[in-house]
């Protein structure tokens, strides 16, 4: 019995799914086809939450623009998702690694090797909060495939505590009634392939989700023009030639001369699409997007500052 009141084996998680019960008979075929065939229903699953998607995304977006932060609360392949989603924005969109922060059951430790237990302790999930000092200005995403993890509901019931907007995301809607926040992130994607093996469709489902969260709180921001990413940083020779490719798109340049461009402008992409694209120097390119909010659109369409 959860700490809800609700029998694991009531789950729709935890469930066995019909047309995987003669599984180990399969040939290798069989088994890839079958479990493609249940990750097609993730997709439905999750477009018939986006409208609470939308609102998380919204929350987000309005967490950042008052220098808020987002902290992911989550055990075994929810909180390792949650890692990674928020380690994957510095180098995406140039943002510092505080913006978004990834918190798991365990600590760093599981993200390599599964502490058993860890996920029981509801104490440990508000103390983790208290220890990254979260306050109202944040905002809380606990994720749970079961809905019932003691950890995850403990750092939700703390940044209640604090004031914070909480967004609770979980693939047994049943559970979620049992929990208080803000936002309710509720996919169904059915039962797993392999009886009660999250990290597949429901994994799936949370990957998802939260790359829609945070890229949608990042467009928002500003750090992307078209569809490009605008506020990357060349700090290796991967994301240098990417920062070359973008300028020549972008600021409409020979691929040549954009090596020379982003020297010129510092090695700020922002600044150097601006400057080709309005013939300006670096300082009224620097001037242009910070009185347009640092909005690359607005800075080519804007007037000048005074």
């Amino acid at each position: 019995m959860s700490n809800s009141g609700t029998t694991w084996s009531s789950l729709l998680t935890e469930q066995r799914l019909n047309t995987s019960a003669h599984l180990d008979e399969l040939s290798t075929r069989g088994i890839i086809e079958l479990i493609n065939n249940e990750d097609r229903k993730v997709a439905d699953g999750v477009k018939a939450v986006l409208p609470e998607i939308s609102r998380a995304a919204d929350l987000v977006t309005a967490a950042f623009q008052s220098g808020g932060r987002l902290f992911y609360v989550g055990a075994g392949t929810s909180g390792r998702l949650g890692v990674l989603d928020a380690s994957e924005c510095p180098p995406t969109y140039g943002v510092d690694s505080e913006m978004v922060q990834g918190i798991i059951a365990g600590g760093e430790a599981a993200m390599v090797r599964t502490q058993e237990g860890a996920e029981d302790l509801e104490e440990d999930g508000a103390f983790a909060l208290e220890q990254k000092g979260v306050t109202d200005q944040d905002v809380v995403m606990g994720i749970a495939a079961s809905g019932v993890t003691p950890f995850v509901l403990g750092g939700l019931r703390k940044a209640r505590e604090i004031g914070a907007p909480t967004v609770f995301f979980t693939c047994n809607p049943e559970t979620a009634g049992a929990v208080e926040a803000t936002v309710k992130i509720t996919p169904v994607v059915g039962p797993e392939v392999v009886t009660g093996s999250t990290r597949m469709k429901a994994g799936t489902a949370t990957k998802m989700v939260l790359n829609m969260i945070t890229t949608a709180a990042m467009i928002k921001l500003g750090k992307v023009y078209g569809n490009l990413m605008v506020d990357l940083k060349p700090s290796c020779a991967k994301l240098r030639d990417r920062t070359e490719r973008i300028l020549a798109i972008a600021g409409e340049l020979d691929p040549e001369a954009c090596s020379d461009a982003l020297r010129a402008a510092d090695n700020d992409l922002k600044a150097a699409i601006v400057m080709a694209k309005r013939a300006v120097s670096l300082e009224t390119a620097r001037a242009l997007l910070q009185h347009n909010g640092g909005i690359v659109r607005d800075a080519l369409l804007g007037d000048a500052p005074t």
